[in-house]
């Protein structure tokens, strides 16, 4: 009886202008999308790695020299990640390089900032395409399920007979998902392959493993969505005022709560901006240095005071004496104070974060979006990997060149005198190169994503069962 009730279901929904409105959806968007995504990713693996060629090349032809603490001698760069073709996610928001100065570490221009006007209407790629269109369709599929054989009156013509009401609402459940489904994958399977051909790297298992995570992903998000369209059918008598709400709820749970939810993070935990703590860093710095020039000036003047003049070539040891204590103490002092800066807008940024995911997950767009970008490696963990990539690149610099760095102008005067006459080292050799960024690991990313992933498979269970027992109370 259940095979019978599905297959009925099946033939409803082929026939119906949804259908084909779904079948070119999936034809025409998926495909194209993902060949349009593999375009963009590979145009930006070659502006990466000129952009490592060109730091290379201007690094040997003119080496760069830390006496101005804001100079950046070496930089990071962001390598774009393949995955990106199916989640855009943060890859264009973070910055496509960091680079080391002795004021920290600065920030590169993000890919937004060059972006044209058609990136305030945002990505299309698959996560969205899923995330927001396949969403509204699986509540178009559903949304009359039961109140429209009620509004016809053949709800009560089925239940007269001997048809239990569980198997009449599973084949409801579970024939619109079929059709819904197999269109979405073909199409998707279609787009797999298009991008292969293009050169896209499908064979290789740390890339194969992620895209079939987010295909799962992506079928248990829109079950999600068919066992709400289910739970408004059941509720409601008339189709047309299922089909406001079904729309209604729609715009909340996809457009507007997920973005709400980090505008209320803003006015519960506002943060500091990042140039704000660049230039907090700086004036820092600017005014260290002036105390450190004053207490040396002032222990040169005590040391030195009868003396008829100074020769600094044959002072020069006593001079460095003199010096050293003050500048390691100018450094230490600059260097837990940047660190105390950086803890601190890190906890605040964390913060803010922590406090717009939690409310942004009430709905299940959000929990999807987290998962498919943990798993493209697009989201934070690329982003902290990054970061802490960064910070740990700067110790390194920190210690092997900033450290011999000196703000002494008569110092600096001798370190370049020192350079000129040594010719055979170059500046460049004592700047170590940079990390290679390395990649979250599978194990990780499902660590991360355990809570969403928990999320989204308890919405179409509850919703499924919210469905069942409406059905059963409701009174026929």
């Amino acid at each position: 009886m259940l095979m019978t009730l599905i297959q009925k279901e099946i033939m409803h929904h082929i026939l119906s202008v949804r259908f084909v409105a779904l079948l070119l959806m999936c034809l025409l968007l998926v495909p194209l999308t993902l060949s349009i995504n593999y375009r963009r990713y590979s145009q930006n693996l070659v502006d990466y790695q000129e952009s490592i060629k060109r730091e290379q090349t201007e690094a040997k032809e003119n080496p760069p020299n830390a006496s101005d603490p804001n100079t950046e001698v070496s930089k990071l760069f962001l390598k774009p990640t393949p995955l990106s073709v199916f989640a855009n996610g943060l890859e264009d928001a973070l910055p496509t390089y960091l680079g080391m100065t002795r004021n920290g570490v600065r920030q590169g221009s993000a890919g937004v900032s060059q972006a044209s006007v058609a990136y305030v209407l945002g990505n299309l790629d698959f996560l969205f395409i899923v995330g927001t269109v396949f969403s509204l369709l699986a509540l178009l599929f559903t949304f009359d399920a039961v109140a429209g054989e009620r509004e016809a009156g053949t709800l009560r013509i089925n239940l007269s007979n001997s048809l239990p009401r569980d198997v009449f609402l599973w084949s409801k459940l579970i024939g619109g998902y079929i059709v819904f489904v197999v269109p979405f994958l073909v199409s998707f399977l279609l787009g797999l392959l298009l991008i292969t051909w293009q050169g896209f790297p499908l064979g290789e298992l740390k890339i194969a493993l992620p895209v079939l995570g987010l295909t799962l992903i992506s079928l248990l998000y829109i079950a999600v969505f068919f066992a709400i369209g289910v739970v408004i059918s059941t509720y409601l008598d008339n189709a047309k005022t299922a089909l406001i709400v079904a729309f209604t709820f729609w715009v909340f749970a996809v457009l507007i709560a997920p973005r709400g939810a980090f505008v209320m993070a803003k006015l519960v935990a506002p943060t500091r901006t990042e140039q704000a703590v660049y230039m907090e860093k700086t004036a820092l710095r600017n005014n260290l240095t002036k105390d450190r020039d004053e207490k040396i000036f002032k222990k040169m003047t005590e040391t030195f005071a009868g003396s008829e003049g100074i020769s600094i070539r044959s002072d020069d040891e006593r001079l460095d004496k003199l010096k050293k204590p003050i500048n390691e103490q100018f450094r230490q002092e600059f260097q837990d104070q940047t660190d105390k800066i950086d803890r601190d807008y890190q906890r605040e940024k964390a913060r803010q974060e922590r406090v717009g995911e939690t409310l942004s997950r009430i709905v299940p767009t959000s929990s999807l979006t987290y998962i498919a970008i943990n798993l493209t490696q697009t989201g934070k963990l690329k982003r902290d990997r990054y970061f802490q990539t960064g910070e740990r690149y700067y110790s390194q610099v920190d210690d092997s060149y900033f450290s011999e760095v000196s703000d002494d102008a008569m110092a600096q005067a001798m370190q370049i005198l020192t350079r000129m006459n040594d010719s055979s080292e170059s500046e460049t050799d004592e700047i170590p190169p940079p990390p290679t960024l390395t990649e979250p690991s599978l194990s990780d990313t499902l660590r991360r994503s355990a809570v969403d992933v928990f999320l989204l498979g308890f919405f179409a269970i509850a919703f499924t069962a919210i469905a069942f027992l409406k059905f059963f109370r409701s009174d026929i």
